[in-house]
């Protein structure tokens, strides 16, 4: 018995992968034989067995989950799944491919020249070859912006195309994306994990590389930044601009950002001022040279385009036209999108070519045209139906799959519009072998490769994005309903050259150091995002100990009891709460606590500030480790979660289901300290971190220590209060007495070998605050630094016993509620002076009316 046959009968049954019949595959040729490049994988994953097989995906969906590759496909943060990946890839012999790059740069180029021509003299206009409602119909074309044009012989950049294999063999393509195409970083994505899955059947597979794509995008975003922008030697700054963290494919952004090296910015980051776009950051205003856009036309500019957008740049448009900045793709580029365009893409390309396209595209019908109407209307039970400008949350419609009267609304829809509406004739995308349930089984798989501009023609990704059907009939095939993507590999004879991104020798530390620089919208999201994480920290250990107390065998006195869950109430700031006088609710507290903890629309609760941290998190995605983006996953999970959790949890040990999350909460706080460079971003995370740690012991102990009761409460207040500052064990092992309060208080004020206590938290502002960029003009100290150092001296010179005193006729601690008021009014001081210092707030101009123009006609 050969070493592949044993393994073969230690992993169980030989892997197969039958030819569906009647359909083109891409594993077998019609004659039903096996296509020579398909042997060597198939015969590897045989060798490896269906257990190995199912591990390697498992790994496969862990690296992409601890990644935060996901594809989002609504605006909730916890709705966000993660991007599926089937471990088979697809593959493309060397010579076959050769000829779909040839056809993909060639269209590149077609679509490029009908580009400068819409915008430019529109010849195929004027000679009949397009009709002109084809055009001026489509939300698409922005007549704005007539004349724009780049620097060097292309206007279109980026150029993406979805092909399937035809039923004669041939690749067909059935839709192009020139707007602002996505997709390239996920196919990256995916060509990451596959190499770390299967190393070796990667490495002597023998596969393209990825790198020359990214490499000739670099390359020629540098080229196009306008001349008399930069001064001799100096690298132009070129940023890539992201709707935001609600986008269904921000994870491309993020990981395009960190993979490329430019900062991700968003609208708000981005201003125009003296004919110049500009980027908002700590260092004050640093000139763009080029954006590398990934919002939509219409909403990059609210002066001059969408007046309600909040997405885009107001004034733009103007400093585009003046060539003081570059946009790609250009701001317009959406009107080639136009499936109706396909139709006539023939005669295109012999007017511009003077020969058809080597790539087809797939039979199409523009119900704009009478004959095309009447044929569609007739034959729409046959035909793909699709809208001329797509639309979010719009798909394909199918009419084989139309009952009568679906068929017939959609009939009149078209009769009311049909300028709006193109046809397709169907053609059955080829079958490929994808892991489903422990088996190979046939998915109809879609192609989309895409094409960058270079210096003298179009460069080729070599593969791309391929993504299968659902189920093996599937005839829609798309992310939002939950296809699943593969690694395309072009398979070459033997290995390629390595390239790499970083920059070369001759680059200067200050053409490096250029983007480092942080929006300050990016600090702002890092500041926020710690203090929602000790926000959340703080309102859990309180609930944490209240839940440990209520349940403990000795029954509390009801002062107590009513004192702890009044403190649930004031720390957490779910108002009112506990401070009712409602006997029903102290009576039955579970159904508030429970609130408090899991009702994600209540401010304050556990959850709503956890949600808030995550939102954070994902605006600042590209500047966490892999490690935090891993606990922020982890976070993510048990919120999902949390409420089943602790409802099952309230009848017995209910602190138990919030330890995950402290757990979590603690490794995040550790891969603060561990994982960030100690830049200006980490600083401002601390910042928050700070501020509201001291703010939150100030109000635990403001609630727990300064009401004094009649009952015996005393002792478990500070018990509490110790307890959930985690200063309990050290209180007991330092003082080996009853509890005290004046030795209390020192242990949480103003021991500075406490990592919890007050004056560490305002020692530890202090100097993240002396590191920031100085606002002041003169010698004096920074207003916020002097906000907290009178703070702090207030709490170094405090005499505990005064705190400790109870005034009888209030039954208070007056002194000590004086003093913790006097630190949580500071600290609101320090939280908006930073915010006023550091953040900007400020809008840009607006269309005095929105229209409300959708742009179709």
């Amino acid at each position: 018995m050969s070493f592949s046959q044993q393994q073969q009968s230690d992993q169980g049954s030989p892997l197969v992968y039958p030819r569906p019949p009647g359909l083109m595959d891409e594993v077998y040729t019609p004659d039903g034989s096996m296509r020579s490049h398909w042997e060597y994988l198939l015969d590897s994953l045989n060798v490896l067995g269906t257990e190995a097989l199912n591990e390697r995906q498992r790994k496969a969906e862990r690296i992409l989950r601890d990644d935060g590759a996901t594809y989002t496909l609504s605006s909730a943060t916890l709705a966000s799944h993660t991007w599926g990946l089937d471990p088979i890839p697809l593959l493309i012999g060397s010579e076959e491919w050769s000829q779909i790059e040839t056809g993909l740069s060639e269209r590149a180029e077609l679509l490029d020249l009908l580009l400068k021509d819409l915008y430019g003299p529109r010849e195929l206009l004027r000679s009949g070859i397009l009709p002109a409602e084809l055009i001026y119909s489509h939300s698409g074309f922005l007549r704005p912006c007539q004349d724009i044009k780049l620097k060097g012989g292309n206007q279109l950049i980026l150029h993406s195309a979805d092909m399937i294999r035809g039923a004669d063999g041939n690749m067909v393509i059935i839709g192009d994306r020139t707007q602002t195409p996505s997709g390239a970083g996920y196919a990256l994505e995916n060509r990451t994990v596959m190499r770390r899955v299967f190393p070796s059947l990667f490495r002597d597979s023998h596969v393209h590389r990825l790198s020359l794509f990214f490499t000739t995008l670099r390359h020629t975003l540098t080229r196009l930044a306008p001349p008399a922008n930069l001064s001799g030697g100096e690298l132009p700054s070129i940023v890539i601009l992201t709707p935001g963290a609600y986008s269904e494919t921000y994870f491309e952004h993020t990981y395009l950002a960190n993979y490329l090296g430019y900062p991700l910015v968003q609208g708000g980051d981005l201003t125009v001022r003296n004919g110049y776009v500009w980027m908002k950051s700590l260092d004050g205003l640093t000139r763009v040279d080029v954006i590398l856009r990934r919002v939509d036309d219409n909403y990059c500019d609210p002066v001059e385009l969408k007046s309600d957008s909040r997405l885009g740049v107001p004034g733009l448009l103007e400093v585009v036209r003046s060539g003081r900045v570059v946009v790609t793709n250009p701001m317009g580029s959406s009107v080639l999108e136009n499936t109706a365009l396909m139709k006539y893409m023939p005669q295109i390309s012999q007017f511009f070519l003077g020969h058809e396209l080597q790539l087809a595209s797939v039979t199409t019908y523009w119900c704009g045209a009478a004959d095309d109407l009447a044929h569609v209307l007739a034959n729409i039970d046959k035909l793909v139906i699709k809208r001329c400008a797509r639309r979010a949350g719009e798909f394909s419609v199918f009419g084989c799959d139309l009952s009568a009267s679906e068929r017939q609304e959609l009939t009149q829809r078209i009769r009311l519009n049909p300028m709006h509406y193109t046809a397709q004739e169907y053609v059955a995308p080829s079958s490929a072998p994808s892991w489903h349930q422990g088996a190979l089984q046939s998915r109809p798989a879609v192609l989309r490769s895409f094409s960058v501009a270079g210096e003298g023609s179009y460069s080729v990704m070599p593969g791309g994005m391929t993504r299968v059907g659902v189920d093996s009939d599937s005839r829609l095939i798309s992310n939002q309903i939950g296809s699943l993507s593969k690694d395309t590999w072009v398979l070459a004879s033997e290995p390629e050259k390595q390239l790499t991104l970083q920059p070369g020798p001759g680059a200067s530390l200050s053409q490096i150091h250029q983007y480092t620089t942080l929006p300050s919208r990016m600090v702002e999201n890092l500041f926020w995002m710690g203090r929602y994480s000790e926000r959340a920290d703080a309102a859990i250990r309180v609930l944490r100990t209240v839940f440990v107390q209520l349940n403990s065998a000795v029954i509390l006195p009801k002062g107590a009891e009513r004192l702890l869950l009044r403190a649930v109430s004031e720390v957490t700031l779910t108002l009112p709460g506990f401070t009712r006088d409602n006997l029903e609710l102290l009576r039955k507290p579970e159904p508030e606590l429970l609130s408090v903890i899991s009702d994600a629309q209540r401010t304050g609760s556990v959850k709503a500030s956890l949600i808030a941290m995550l939102n954070c998190a994902e605006e600042v995605k590209e500047l966490l480790s892999a490690d935090i983006q891993r606990i922020i996953n982890d976070i993510r999970d048990e919120l999902n979660g949390l409420e089943n959790a602790v409802t099952k949890g309230m009848a017995s040990a209910p602190e138990e289901t919030l330890d995950p999350l402290i757990s979590a909460l603690l490794a995040l706080s550790g891969l603060y300290q561990d994982s960030m460079f100690r830049g200006l971003g980490w600083r401002f995370l601390q910042i928050g971190r700070r501020l509201e740690k001291a703010q939150q012991i100030a109000s635990l102990l403001r609630h727990l220590l300064v009401p004094v009761n009649v009952d015996p409460s005393e002792p478990l207040a500070l018990e509490s209060a110790l307890l959930s500052t985690e200063a309990l064990n050290t209180y007991r092992r330092r003082f080996r007495a009853e509890t005290n309060i004046v030795s209390g208080l020192g242990l949480l004020l103003i021991d500075r070998s406490n990592p919890r206590s007050l004056i560490y938290q305002l020692d530890k502002l202090f100097k993240d605050l002396s590191e920031l960029p100085s606002r002041s003009k003169g010698p004096e100290l920074p207003h916020t630094q002097r906000l907290v150092l009178e703070i702090s001296a207030a709490v170094r010179l405090a005499d505990m016993r005064t705190l400790a005193v109870v005034d009888e006729k209030l039954q208070s601690r007056v002194q000590l509620d004086k003093l913790l008021k006097q630190v949580q009014l500071r600290l609101n001081e320090t939280a908006v002076a930073v915010s006023e210092d550091f953040f900007d707030h400020t809008g840009g101009p607006q269309q005095l009316v929105n229209t409300g123009w959708n742009g179709e006609l």
